[in-house]
């Protein structure tokens, strides 16, 4: 039997409910698959400020770092809007104190959840991509200036941090279906220029097996909504990042079904559904545990190497939205808890 530290990082808002269903689809997984998953909660974000003014607690630091994996809820929310500390800075600086520089975002059309989608089902459907996004450079990290009369942020980028996340996206791609668009914007931007050099490089120095294309972030943006299924890894930079992976979770008709996963070099990683806290429904048992569940399944596969297990708990989730179950964003009837309930059963 294994043994394996997870920290729960609940947050915020609807944070706290659907880690809840987080927890208790590991401990299923732990029941059927003999492994012992051992918990710990802290705090990050607005709950952190609450309870000690600090949107990330070195104690949380800490523990994280201890771990084997780390789960995060969601952080954020008005009741922190004009505060001197702002929720936001904890999950920057967790990925930061983690090492954590590459994000990974798979996005699957499920037939069953065609009609949710804004587009046209023979657009979204057979979609299955991965966008790997830079996660610790560019200007969310660069130096920041603000006066009277202007701001400033600062985008910096070096050629070891291109060449860690290029790596990722490559790595991927050789266990996917080996292709790869680099997203930029080089007829700008000095630092996509050497984005752009930097892949190119270690495309033909160590990937030459793989198929790479580069591709404008004002063109991937439109191609993204006019034909999605053209992309298997989309490689690119912070907020390029951000922004079109955001647009690519529409595409599966629901933002609330879409997990991703933050890791560096070494462990632990971080896990997360990519919605937001949804304050407006907090606390009302109204959350699609979707997102969660499908990071705990990266949890599982990425974090703990556990790949059987993580394709049970991706098996059962897709069962269950097969036969009907899901929350009320999906346009069904299920609560939070009793959508958990049927992924644990079909577990």
């Amino acid at each position: 039997m294994s043994d394996f530290h997870i920290v729960f990082l609940p947050g915020d808002g609807i944070g706290p409910e659907v880690t809840a269903s987080a927890q208790r689809v590991l401990e299923a997984v732990g029941a059927r698959f003999a492994h012992n998953f051992h918990f710990a909660t802290k705090l990050i974000g607005g709950a952190a400020i609450d309870a000690t003014g600090e949107p990330l607690p070195a104690d949380t630091v800490d523990a994280c770092r201890k771990s084997d994996a780390v789960f995060l809820g969601a952080v954020g929310g008005p009741n922190w809007d004009g505060d001197k500390r702002r929720p936001e800075e904890g999950l920057l600086g967790i990925r930061k104190a983690l090492g954590l520089f590459a994000n990974l975002r798979p996005v699957a059309a499920s037939d069953a959840l065609l009609p949710l989608s804004p587009l046209k089902p023979e657009i979204v459907r057979g979609v299955d991509l991965l966008i790997v996004r830079e996660l610790t450079g560019g200007a969310y990290f660069g130096a920041k200036t603000r006066d009277a009369q202007s701001a400033s942020d600062l985008c910096v980028y070096t050629v070891p941090e291109i060449e860690r996340v290029t790596r990722v996206a490559f790595d991927a791609a050789r266990q996917r279906h080996g292709s790869v668009i680099s997203v930029d914007k080089a007829n700008v931007m000095e630092t996509s220029r050497l984005w752009r050099e930097t892949v190119n490089r270690l495309h033909q120095s160590e990937y030459p097996d793989c198929r790479l294309e580069h591709m404008l972030v004002d063109t991937a943006a439109m191609r993204l909504i006019q034909r999605p299924r053209d992309f298997d890894v989309l490689l690119t930079e912070n907020m390029f990042g951000d922004i079109l992976s955001d647009e690519a979770s529409m595409l599966a008709g629901s933002i609330g079904l879409l997990g991703s996963a933050s890791l560096g070099a070494g462990k632990p990683g971080l896990f997360e559904p990519i919605h937001g806290s949804a304050p407006d429904i907090a606390g009302q048992d109204r959350a699609n545990p979707g997102g969660a569940i499908e990071a705990v399944g990266m949890l599982l596969s990425y974090g703990l190497n556990l790949h059987k297990e993580a394709d049970a708990v991706k098996a059962a989730l897709s069962s269950a939205l097969e036969g009907g179950r899901g929350t009320q964003d999906l346009e069904r009837k299920d609560s939070c808890t009793v959508f958990t309930a049927a992924v644990i059963a079909a577990i």
